[in-house]
């Protein structure tokens, strides 16, 4: 890195669930004392910054749309980790020549930690069979044979050609269902959102029907990771791309998988606890119908009923060590569907 007083990171994301909690562990890293981190705070969020700044961090304000401001920043950074996002490109795009200038401003490559997903690796099954694909992110050439038309691709694709360039150091981090309540410091402090996407949405499915319910047959297979264990492959990822060990552009894949789920499974859960609190007919999951998926508040719900399995090898060989399995994923939905209930929010 540049021969500078402290190493400078941007970090997009970070009221996030994912976001929130890589840095919560940024700041308690051994190389904060020794980092000046920039957040893009979103103005809606401004209410929050006297709060980021006492815990020793510097913010912006700006949005995703906010193509100069996210250029300028990158242009700073020796390390930018991008976790909001995944399929903004001209974002990306932004961010890229930021640190496309600071490379010829230093000389020094900078490090850029961008957040996919394995929504890149998604079929059309709608729930009614598994597959038998796995992708390997140790198998590049597998992984670069996927169409630009997948989700996220076209912006991984331009992540890895800036990397081919050589002008920036590209980590790709691909994470599944990621599961659990974040419990941090940021959200201790209202800073960050608690929760993720996927298991959530299922769970207000159910509460709108009236009965916890399913895509399709819910045969369809995907990998998830507890919130905890994704934020600490970031953390081996970030250093191990300090120490130059780690495999970045093309080599830069890293799923972020520690076991899998049949949707069928998942939704039984879900479907069982709603039973037990009076809110699903029965404990058996039902197929979701047309006016189900009509619902605004379901809006993405057939994306549930996709196949995405894939093996994190490279993670592991870096020495990630996930802890929680598929079966915490599936005690993690009682809290889930308390938190759904209690908030309202469906």
């Amino acid at each position: 890195m540049a021969s500078i007083s402290k190493r400078t990171i941007f970090f997009t994301g970070a009221t996030g669930y994912v976001g929130g909690t890589v840095l919560t562990r940024l700041v308690d890293h051994p190389t904060f004392a020794n980092s000046e981190i920039t957040l893009l705070v979103r103005p809606s969020k401004k209410d929050k910054i006297s709060a980021l700044h006492s815990l020793g961090l510097n913010t912006v304000l700006g949005s995703y749309n906010d193509l100069d401001i996210l250029e300028e920043q990158a242009s700073k950074a020796d390390i930018v980790f991008s976790v909001a996002d995944a399929d903004n490109l001209a974002a990306a795009q932004a961010i890229l020549r930021g640190l496309k200038r600071r490379y010829e401003a230093t000389g020094q490559q900078p490090l850029l930690i961008h957040t996919s997903g394995t929504g890149v690796l998604v079929d059309d099954a709608k729930g009614l069979y598994p597959t038998d694909v796995i992708y390997d992110d140790l198998n590049p050439d597998r992984i670069n044979a996927l169409a630009i038309t997948q989700l996220h691709r076209n912006v991984d694709v331009a992540i890895v050609d800036a990397d081919n360039e050589n002008y920036v150091k590209a980590y790709i981090i691909l994470p599944p269902t990621i599961y659990a309540l974040a419990k941090t410091r940021f959200v201790d402090l209202g800073l960050q959102n608690p929760r993720s996407l996927q298991i959530p949405q299922l769970i207000r499915a159910g509460l709108l029907k009236g009965q916890g319910g399913m895509v399709g047959k819910g045969e369809n297979v995907w990998p998830n990771v507890h919130i905890d264990d994704i934020a600490d492959l970031y953390i081996i990822v970030y250093e191990n791309a300090l120490s130059g060990k780690a495999g970045h552009g093309r080599e830069g894949f890293y799923f972020g998988e520690n076991g899998e789920h049949k949707l069928y499974d998942l939704s039984k859960v879900v479907a069982q606890e709603l039973y037990n609190v009076g809110r699903g007919k029965s404990p058996e999951p039902a197929p979701f119908t047309e006016e189900d998926y009509k619902r605004p508040e379901n809006f993405g719900l057939e994306f549930l009923g996709t196949n995405a399995r894939c093996l994190a090898r490279r993670a592991r060989a870096l020495g990630w060590k996930p802890k929680y399995t598929t079966e915490d994923a599936f005690k993690s939905i009682k809290p889930e569907v308390e938190y759904v209930i209690q908030s309202g929010n469906y």
